[in-house]
């Protein structure tokens, strides 16, 4: 059981239940490591960490129908925090954007009254994180500034669009999913609207074949004409909208671009997935469902290794991993070598029970480590799967195997090869557990030995909602200063499935979940802290009769019995229990039969009431009781006793204070068994009458009867508090009663029927909760005027079900919507500031994220973390001495979901250990002559392809010749053949080239120039004049608007660095960097890309961030050492050049780069209050440093004397990631 702590101020919040429809899509899971999800209107913030609601939000009025977190892709500083953003759209076309921290709306956009299709921020700007990109139905998309709410600009398209997807590797490329196919932008950017409508797609029947035509996994055989057959009508059709029965977009269920590799889409069916290579516009690759197998109904593409996380209809989780597309050696001919791209089944997750109510929504996955995926359920849950990797042991490996190639886990942590007594964190992303021998079809490098892994999903967190209303609340009893130190907030609601859920307020979390009735439970009434009694009544046969249940429940055992033991059965139903205000007595109430009356204590029937006795309409307990003056009457009684039992030789002997412990002791243990206190209630009848009735002990005596006011309709309710009581009536009057000034006060509210009266606890608190069909109301009695309303239609969208206090100054509400909220007095909203809760387990983003507002620090030391990490694991790996400065960057960046960290020092640390290894070689070779900047041998494992351009040239060049050989596999048409001889050609692939060439047919218009082509390409020759010529004519088509044509003619006299600055004039900067990979050498290369960079930095272009990772690739260290401190990313500079000091591929000295950045971080450190750390970095920035380190340490006798070796740098930096 998790320990409560007691927090009498309990923090608004809501207890959601299922879910409705509409909420389907609002679902995202952000860079924050947080997950956000629509429930109705109101939008849930879960930690999947500790699997608890942190914060609800609240202020739809209509069903949310996407949420989408703010992206954390910027230098993160005191000035531009971490920062909880989340947008939100709803079904009547309002977009809210949220400060998630503080539960308030930070702007709010209207633009047309339907619902909102999709929506994402913007990442590709430096400048501006604030542009949030929405498609507003039938066919606009819209661009907000998410800040302010102000329209940037609005565009129309022919078609009404479902959804769209970025291209990750180009921002100007996105794809919108219409209702009749897909439309490609290519020249879409954040100043103004696309100038063109798009080229529009449509897409021939993936339906012509069976789908269980797929082959099986351990298949190498050549694919039979039928099988070429289906892959060859699978191809995106751009010239005219194909005929009915071949159109099947509007199945499409989902489009995404994947982020793995550049230019390829997915297009997910019911029961099959498209891999389609947009250069080709053609399939490469089907994942198909066999007729057995459970439709999809969502797919994930992942990043950091080509595979898909896959949702199935039984809520089954499938992770499918992509094949090697690698040519084996042997195989000459290329079709033998690799049909499609082949997506292998890893692992799946349990499925769940599937019903007409329960259904799986949507899933999630971590965008940060790919290896953690959550479900919405439609009930309501939540459940959390994370991916793990288990060693497979090699003798057992055959009894396991399944005709796959095996996985192995790479044997580097963090970016850099694992040293022997190293500490890792197990499973801390996708790309730590599979190995990249899967994706690069290569054997491991022999002098590693790569452990085999087999990958299993594991049910970490499970969050259940609300099971459907109504629901019957009662909230335990009040805290007093007696249960302060074992009280807990807990709050009791019955179900229409007859059990019990038991909620902690202070947490928000389920405590316990007990399944007490057969049937709907009408009522519950606490007779304990820790029991409570509950009713539930069965449907009427046909006589009226039903089958009444009342059962005590005790909450710490969990010990449940019928309290009336075998009655119950063929009875009126009850209508209303009612315990009396010492927990004595309990009154059931009949509909039509009188009333009994039990004593709770000993579980006896003191009185069931005479047929003839009055309809019970409205009943309540006195507060006021007997219980004190019996009290000093057995006290009184007791001390005499004790006095004449002790004589007076003894009595002077023993201590006065034994015996008054002993007298204490005795009358406690007196009135917890004999005391029976007299206590009385009133009730109502048909007519209005008031009835006045004592109990004591097992005597039960009638009182005064007072009769009707006529000014009052039926009694509906009645609330008594102190010297006040109130009635509520069928026709909304209610009617105060001053008891000891004998006063009486009637008022009207016109709000209907009121359902139900409740007292706030505590001393003199008169405010009153009065429940009617429309909603409800706050009374103050003293002054007898309305604190606040809510009203079903006018302020809320939900109808009120059930009311009670939760503390003296919060009220309880459970709602038709299948939620239970929290709220102030003033019934405003249920959201809150996250920074004031009391949560269980506080996250590491908590104190990171809200209480610094700023850096994510990390001090390390030889003995302490700062930040309070729960692992302890994660402690332990920190703290490694092994751990190298790299290492430690990229990891913290990762734990912090750091996108911009993560992204920088994953290409640093990468590059930065290649050219260590190469300057080392260049060191012990004979001549001791260094490379030139640009060159360095490929390290052990290259950096993964889904960084497209900034990958080394050798593994770049291996992905594209794999990709154009499967484009040749799969080319149905001339078009396709045609681009796939300029690809060869521009690879330098001559002779392939000239085959695909000569393939033209004689019909075909272009059969002359091919053949001309082919005979070019055989002939060139390197000789003077030829080249001369070619040039001329090469410069001629680009300077005449035929750019492809004459870039391919300068490839093939190897003038690739003259096409590649050409491509750049035309402002095609991703083919030039595209082709200077593939063709040319290091030094020329590295002078095309940067011009890339240079374009980069440009005002127009501002994304100095990616300009930085290209230089990084360059091994431009000096010169990213520049930007960072130029750019003021003083925490990143100073750690990066001391990576490259460590690393040997920059020279120590006194340059003001170095020492400024150096100062600077230490001043940030200072800020921060890190003075240790400050001191640590102002020792090594020169005279400058010294200055600073006075300041620091002023009044301490002047500053110590800092003695630096590398295990000091390694140890005690404070890393700001």
């Amino acid at each position: 059981m998790i320990p409560y702590t007691v927090n009498i101020k309990l923090a608004a919040r809501t207890l959601t239940g299922t879910l409705s429809l509409q909420n389907k899509t609002a679902v995202d899971w952000g860079w924050q490591g947080l997950i956000a999800q629509g429930c109705h209107s109101s939008i849930l913030i879960i930690d999947p960490k500790t699997a608890q609601t942190i914060q609800v939000l609240e202020k739809h009025k209509a069903n949310v129908v996407k949420v989408k977190w703010s992206r954390e892709n910027y230098y993160h500083n005191i000035s531009s925090p971490y920062c909880l953003r989340l947008a939100s759209g709803d079904a009547s076309g309002k977009i809210i954007v949220w400060d998630v921290v503080s539960g308030t709306a930070h702007c709010e956009i209207q633009e047309h009254s339907k619902p909102i299709q999709d929506l994402e921020w913007l990442w590709n700007q430096d400048a501006s994180r604030d542009l949030l990109l929405a498609v507003h139905p039938p066919n606009y998309i819209v661009l907000w500034n998410g800040d302010t709410g102000t329209k940037l600009w609005k565009k129309s398209y022919a078609e009404n669009i479902l959804s769209f997807s970025f291209d990750p590797f180009d921002p100007s490329n996105m794809a919108l999913l219409t209702s009749e196919g897909i439309v490609f932008i290519t020249d879409f950017t954040h100043s103004k609207p696309p100038g063109s409508a798009g080229k529009k797609v449509y897409i021939a029947s993936p339906h012509a074949s069976p789908a269980h035509t797929k082959p099986a996994p351990t298949a190498a055989l050549a694919p039979t004409g039928a099988k070429k057959a289906l892959n060859k009508v699978k191809v995106l059709i751009t010239n005219e909208k194909p005929t009915a029965e071949a159109v099947t977009l509007n199945d499409c269920l989902q489009l995404s671009y994947l982020p793995s590799k550049r230019n390829h889409m997915l297009l997910l069916y019911p029961r099959e997935i498209l891999i389609l290579d947009l250069e080709l516009s053609q399939t490469v690759g089907v994942v198909a469902i066999e007729r057995s197998g459970v439709p999809f109904t969502q797919v994930i593409p992942c990043a950091q290794r080509d595979a898909l996380y896959c949702l199935h209809e039984n809520g089954c989780i499938t992770l499918r991993v992509c094949r090697s597309t690698a040519a084996p050696e042997e195989a000459a001919d290329p079709e033998q070598a690799a049909q499609e791209l082949v997506y292998d089944l890893r692992s799946q997750c349990d499925a769940i029970r599937v019903t007409k109510t329960v259904r799986p929504y949507r899933m999630v996955i971590c965008p940060v480590n790919e290896n953690n995926a959550a479900l919405m359920v439609s009930d309501g849950r939540v459940m959390l799967w994370e991916l793990k990797s288990h060693p497979i042991i090699l003798s057992l490996s055959s009894l396991f195997s399944s005709g796959l190639s095996p996985l192995y886990s790479p044997v580097s942590f963090c970016g850099a090869p694992l040293g022997p007594n190293q500490k890792k964190i197990q499973d801390l992303s996708l790309n730590s557990m599979i190995g990249q021998t899967l994706t690069a079809g290569e054997a491991p490098p022999p002098n590693t030995s790569p452990q085999e892994v087999q990958l299993k999903f594991l049910l970490t967190g499970l969050l259940s909602g609300l099971p459907l209303p109504p629901f019957a609340i009662r909230m335990c009893p009040p805290l007093t200063t007696k249960n302060i130190n074992h009280y807990q907030p807990l709050l009791a609601s019955g179900t229409s499935n007859g059990s019990v859920l038991v909620y902690n307020l202070t947490s928000g979390l389920l405590h316990k979940e007990l399944s007490v009735h057969s049937c709907e439970v009408r009522g519950i009434e606490w007779v304990s802290l820790t029991s409570f009694l509950s009713f539930a009544t069965s449907s009427p046969n046909n006589m009226g009769l039903v089958r009444n249940e009342l059962q005590y429940v005790d909450l710490p055992t969990g010990r449940c019995f019928a309290f009336r033991g075998e009655r119950g059965n063929d009875e009126p139903p009850i209508e209303m229990i009612k315990v009396s205000h010492l927990k004595q007595y309990l009154v059931v109430v009949f509909r039509d039969k009188p009333l009994e009356l039990w004593d709770i204590r000993t579980g006896t029937l003191l009185r069931e009431m005479a047929k003839n006795f009055p309809t019970v309409t409205a009943l309540e307990w006195s507060p006021s009781h007997n219980l004190k003056s019996l009290k000093k009457k057995q006290m009184a009684a007791r001390e005499a006793m004790a006095r004449q039992t002790v004589s007076d030789a003894e009595q002077s002997s023993v201590e006065s204070s034994v015996i008054s412990l002993l007298q204490d002791a005795e009358s406690k243990s007196e009135t917890s068994q004999a005391i029976s206190a007299r206590e009385h209630f009133v009730f109502t009848d048909t007519d209005g009458q008031v009835y006045h009735i004592t109990v004591e002990g097992n005597t039960v005596k009638d009182g005064a009867r007072i009769p009707p006011d006529g000014s009052m309709g039926s009694i509906a309710c009645i609330a008594w508090k102190g010297d006040t009581l109130v009635l509520g009536d069928v026709d909304g009057n209610l009617n105060f009663w001053d008891l000891k000034a004998r006063l009486s006060r009637g008022t009207p509210t016109h709000r209907g029927w009121v359902k139900k009266i409740r007292f706030a606890p505590g001393k003199g608190n008169q405010k009153l909760l009065v429940m009617y069909t429309d909603g409800a109301e706050v009374w103050d009695t003293k002054e007898v005027q309305m604190v606040s309303s809510i009203r079903f239609g006018r302020n809320v969208n939900y109808k009120i079900l059930d009311i009670d206090w939760c503390t003296s100054d919060k009220v309880v509400l459970a709602s038709d919507d299948g939620c239970i909220r929290v709220l102030e007095m003033a019934m405003k909203s249920a959201s809150y500031r996250m920074d004031e809760q009391d949560l269980t387990e506080t996250s590491r983003f908590w104190k990171d994220i809200i209480l610094i507002q700023a850096y994510c620090t990390v001090t390390y030391d030889h003995s302490h973390l700062d930040v309070d990490l729960a692992d302890i694991d994660m402690k332990s790996v920190l703290q490694d001495p092994e751990l190298s400065l790299l290492q430690r960057c990229l990891l913290v960046s990762r734990l912090f979901g750091d996108e911009s960290d993560l992204h920088f020092w994953t290409i640093a640390s990468h590059y930065l250990q290649s050219f260590a290894q190469a300057r080392q070689l260049s060191l012990s070779t004979a001549d001791g002559q260094t490379q030139s900047e640009g060159t360095h041998p490929p390290p052990q494992s290259p950096l993964d392809i889904c960084h497209d351009t900034l990958c080394e040239s050798s593994s770049f060049q291996k992905f594209q010749l794999d990709r154009v050989r499967l484009q040749e596999v799969k080319r149905s048409s001339y078009e396709h053949t045609k681009k796939c001889a300029d690809q060869l050609l521009l690879l330098g692939q001559t002779d392939r080239a000239v085959q695909l060439l000569l393939e033209t047919c004689a019909d075909n218009p272009s059969y002359y120039c091919d053949s001309l082509k082919a005979c070019l390409v055989t002939t060139i020759t390197s000789s003077g004049p030829s080249q001369s010529t070619i040039k001329l004519v090469a410069t001629n088509m680009i300077a005449n608007g035929k750019l492809a044509e004459g870039v391919q003619l300068l490839c093939l006299i190897d003038k690739a660095a003259d096409a590649c600055r050409y491509l750049q004039t035309y402002g095609e900067w991703n083919r030039a960097a595209w082709l200077a990979k593939v063709l040319l050498s290091p030094a020329e290369g590295s002078d095309v890309l940067k011009r890339w960079a240079e374009h980069l930095c440009s005002p127009q272009v501002n994304q100095k961030s990616k300009a930085i990772l290209v230089l990084l690739s360059l091994g431009c260290f000096y010169k990213v050492g520049e930007m960072l401190h130029s750019m003021r990313y003083f925490d990143r500079a100073a750690l990066f050049i001391e990576a490259c000091l460590k690393s040997g591929v920059m020279e120590a000295n006194d340059s003001s780069n170095i020492l400024s950045s150096f100062l600077e971080y230490a001043r940030l450190l200072r800020s921060l209050g890190l003075r240790e750390g400050a001191a640590l970095w102002a020792s090594r920035a020169g005279s400058a440093g010294e200055q600073l380190m006075e300041e620091l340490f002023q009044g301490e006798g002047g500053a110590p004397e800092v003695i630096l070796n590398e295990d000091d740098v390694k140890q005690g930096r404070e890393d700001t990631e």
